[in-house]
């Protein structure tokens, strides 16, 4: 029999390291398992690697076994895991870490308690994974449609760590507050954006059925147009017969994917995401959201142990806005030279002065996650203020905007009318 060396938690989540006896690595982690551990790492001793060559293959080379349980075929799903899937996932496991159950039954129960889809599909994936030996955060490392590089990494710090119920529902907690910014953000561009549509759809109509009827009045008449009927009646020309209703609608769709021709490259990410955040009033929101994505993320990283440079590298990838990205990654170098963080950031001049001086502060009293924590609330609160004000200044221009578009409308058509009644009453 071949020895193999191991790394497993027991029931309590401590870390365990000893040696068994066993043919193969799958038996060896079957022995482990039955003993009430869990491994995490499994490796043949040296001195054994031609005998269990011979035996098997698994563990040739004195390399470490890999996953030993036939992977779960994933069904078929555009776009990954909801966040409110993944939400509810992570809180529930949460718990069940806190109330002390081992992780393979806990993610066993979550499976169980999953609709049928991709959600169960990769639970049961990462359970199969955690049972073959893997880690919990190697596990879930392979399904990044559910769990992204941040998840992961706070997953594995709270391994290390012995936190990981603690972990956890800090995870919830962030997605959940994100979600929440998010959804705000959407709701409340909901009403102009329905608004918006409606009004759009009514003066297409018009321009499509009504303003040809009075054309063709004004042509059996022979009126002399004035100058702002024969431009409203161009433009219904266009519109209508001249296809001008299909360029205007296949219009955004074209802006879009220009949009992501140009994100394509870095240079051109950095380049939509500068002018995203100095539009008027909605580059605000975006601004304010982004610097609470990324302080909240940072914060969150701290608190649970990583390391400053690994949880500035993650929060860098995860920002969602390559300003914010790159000035992240300047911070980084900074940091990695021997600096404090408030400077460097200062230097990119992408926040404003009271972030620098929280940061600072944390900084010096040791409590640099509370303090981005505090900075991220914060801004929520800014961003919640900022959307009630976009709401509050779209609503007045939309109005005066279809107040212009329908005065236009209605003096163009009725100049003309209006001399034609004139001359017909002269008739008489």
């Amino acid at each position: 029999m071949a020895m193999f060396q191991y790394v497993a938690m027991n029931s309590s989540g401590q870390e365990v390291k000893d040696t068994i006896e066993a043919n193969t690595a799958e038996e060896a982690v079957q022995k482990i398992r039955a003993k009430g551990q869990y491994p995490t790492k499994v490796k043949q001793q040296a001195e054994k690697k031609a005998k269990a060559g011979k035996k098997g293959a698994a563990a040739a080379g004195g390399e470490e076994a890999g996953p030993i349980t036939p992977k779960k075929k994933m069904p078929f799903a555009i776009g990954g895991v909801s966040q409110k899937q993944l939400v509810n996932f992570t809180r529930q496991l949460s718990t069940l870490q806190d109330a002390g159950l081992p992780i393979l039954r806990s993610l066993q129960i979550l499976e169980q308690q999953q609709k049928p889809g991709l959600m169960k599909a990769i639970v049961g994936g990462v359970a199969d994974e955690v049972e073959g030996g893997g880690s919990l955060s190697e596990a879930m490392a392979k399904f990044p449609k559910a769990f992204d590089k941040l998840y992961v990494n706070m997953i594995n710090a709270g391994e290390a760590g012995g936190v990981l119920d603690i972990i956890l529902n800090r995870l919830a907690d962030f997605m959940e507050k994100a979600a929440k910014l998010k959804k705000k953000v959407i709701g409340a561009m909901i009403y102009p954006g329905v608004v918006i549509s409606i009004a759009v759809a009514i003066v297409s109509m018009i321009m499509i059925f009504v303003i040809p009827k009075f054309k063709q009045i004004f042509d059996d008449f022979n009126l002399k147009l004035p100058k702002v009927t024969q431009i409203l009646l161009d433009f219904a020309t266009w519109f209508g017969p001249g296809f001008g209703w299909l360029y205007m609608l296949l219009s955004p769709i074209v802006f879009t994917l220009l949009i992501k021709l140009i994100r394509m490259s870095d240079s051109g990410k950095y380049f939509v995401d500068a002018v995203k955040i100095r539009i008027p009033v909605m580059g605000t929101i975006i601004s304010k959201g982004s610097i609470a994505r990324f302080t909240r993320t940072l914060g969150t990283l701290i608190s649970a142990g990583v390391p400053i440079l690994d949880a500035i590298n993650i929060t860098k990838e995860t920002s969602g806005n390559e300003v914010y990205a790159r000035a992240l990654g300047k911070v980084h170098d900074a940091i990695r030279e021997g600096e404090s963080m408030a400077e460097p950031l200062k230097a990119t001049k992408v926040v404003d002065s009271i972030v620098v001086n929280m940061i600072d502060v944390g900084e010096e009293t040791g409590d640099l996650d509370k303090m981005l924590m505090k900075v991220a609330d914060n801004y929520d609160s800014d961003v919640d203020v900022a959307v009630s004000s976009l709401i509050s200044i779209l609503e007045p221009i939309m109005v005066v905007v279809l107040g212009v578009i329908v005065g236009f409308i209605v003096i163009a058509l009725f100049m003309p009318m209006i001399a034609l009644i004139q001359g017909v009453s002269g008739g008489k």
